[in-house]
Parts: C-alpha cells; structure tokens; sequence
C-alpha cells in the first residue's frame, strides 16, 4: 500500500522507487502483486504517463487514512506523541508565512531540537494529504470540513495609494472611481478583473501594471506610481508610518478569517500539537488581532 500510494502520490514508478530507496522494477512488481491480489487494476501506464484508475483513485484515498492511522499508532507506541520529535512541515501563503510563520516556526525549533522544520510558503491551494503537509496557516473562508480549524484573526483587503500620488490625482470616495487611477495589481494572490466591495458592489478595473507578486505590486504604489490592492498585514508598517494611505475604507468587503488547520485524526502528534499552541498564542496577540474577529 506504501509503494502504490507513493507512485500514485507522484505519478511515475520512478520517482516513487528514488523516494522509498528501492529499484524500479521493485517498485514496478510490488503494485503489480497489489493489483493481482485485489484484482482489479489501480494505475494505467504509458511509456510517458502513471495514472490512477477509477477505482486506484477511490484506494488511494483508503490507502492515505490508514497508512495515516498506522503511522500514528507506531508513534505512540514509539511515544513521539509525548515528545516533539521528527519533521514538521507547514505552510501558508508566501508573504504571510516569511512575515509571521517563519518566525513562530524558527521560535518552536529552538525550544524542540529534536524537530527539523520545513516550509511550504506559496500562494496556491495545498492539499495538506498529498503534500506530506501537518498543517497550515490559512486566509479565506473554509471550504474543506474535513479539517480542524482554530481561528487566530482576521485580515482586510484594502486599497492604498501614496500620499503624494493621492495628492496629484485626489483621493476616490467610491468604488466605481477608480476607472480614473492606475492600478498595480497581483496576479500572486486575489487577482480578479472584478473587483468586490461591501453591499455586493463590483467593479471592473483594469490593471495598468500586472505583477507576478505582491510586493512588486505594493512597491509600485510606494513609489507613488498608483492604487493598489492587498491584504492589511502586507502594507501594515507602511500604512503606519505614513507612506501608504488606505482609501474606500468605508467600502471595504468583510474581513478574511485566518486559521490554523491540521488534518482531522484520533490523535495529533506531538510536533503538531506543540506548533498549534504556539502559533495560536502568538498569532492571537499580534496585530491580527482585531476586536471581536477572534471567536476561538
């Protein structure tokens, strides 16, 4: 179950046979005996392609959770459950995770040497099962319940300008205004054309710069070049010191939520359970932290 499971993780015999130190024949035999056994068939080759069948697709899914309950029962009986130990992997989105989680995370290590701590900082979904992944830092509203959240703040989307920009080309005082500005967008994270506000108003804008990432993106309106749009915990420092202005606030959609989400299981190891109560705690008392966002 391992080694299908690995080559269906990576769709290739080979690469599944480079992650668990076996030959690839070995591999190759190995499903070929699960598949025999079952009698059905898992995966279909090509000499260029590994894929999983219908009913690969439905074991594969068995496979994950109880190779995931094999592994926490030898945990226990190993008692990694009483003691941090072993890789920790987390991840959030890129500017979230290098400004809040990496300083948690590199916190959390020195109290626990015995974990090693991995990152996965990127601005797409992550599907926390296939991606060998223990938990996440996450911005939006929850879709996935087969996870356990615990809600740590809330983030605005907001729009800001430089002041010397908004004093050449005034200040917009509603949403369908800002077909007069320049606007820097992202494309890294909340990229859309149609833009949303509160009261289910929506605008449709037209970027004058496009920019593979949110910095690029907020440099430009530091520079005063135009408008742009981010997430407050991106422009925070700025907007406090004074060389970003937040305009439309009265416009602004309800906050994101921010949780921290592990996978559902009887029992979380130890690493987990000891990032979780950090991360919280910290997460909870910076400047995410706004009035009545947090419900616990």
């Amino acid at each position: 179950m391992r080694i299908f499971a690995e080559v269906a993780r990576h769709s290739s015999f080979a690469e599944a046979a480079r992650r668990l130190h076996m030959s690839a024949p070995a591999v190759t035999r190995a499903v070929a005996a699960l598949e025999e056994h079952i009698g059905t068939r898992l995966l279909v080759r090509s000499t260029r392609l590994v894929k999983v069948t219908e009913a690969g697709a439905r074991y594969y899914a068995d496979c994950q959770r109880i190779l995931a309950e094999i592994a926490e029962a030898e945990a226990m009986a190993a008692g990694s459950y009483a003691t941090p130990s072993g890789t920790l992997t987390v991840t959030a989105p890129a500017m979230f995770g290098r400004m809040y989680v990496l300083p948690i995370l590199t916190e959390y290590l020195d109290r626990y040497p015995q974990v090693i701590g991995r990152t996965l900082f990127v601005d797409r979904p992550v599907n926390l099962i296939e991606e060998g992944v223990d938990l996440a830092v996450r911005i939006g509203h929850l879709t996935d319940s087969s996870m356990i959240a615990t809600r740590v703040g809330s983030s605005r989307l907001v729009v800001v300008g430089a002041p010397d920009y908004l004093r050449e080309h005034g200040v917009p005082e509603n949403p369908a205004d800002l077909g007069r500005f320049r606007i820097a967008a992202s494309t890294a994270a909340w990229a859309s054309p149609e833009w949303q506000f509160a009261n289910d108003v929506k605008v449709r804008v037209e970027p004058a710069l496009l920019c593979n990432t949110n910095d690029a993106a907020i440099n430009a309106s530091l520079a005063g070049w135009g408008l742009a749009r981010v997430l407050d915990y991106q422009v925070g420092a700025a907007i406090a010191d004074g060389r970003l202005q937040v305009v439309l606030e009265s416009h602004e959609p309800p906050p994101f939520p921010i949780h921290v989400i592990h996978p559902e299981g009887l029992h979380a190891p130890a690493k987990v359970r000891a990032f979780i109560d950090l991360a919280v705690a910290k997460l909870r008392s910076s400047r995410l932290r706004t009035g009545d966002d947090l419900t616990g």
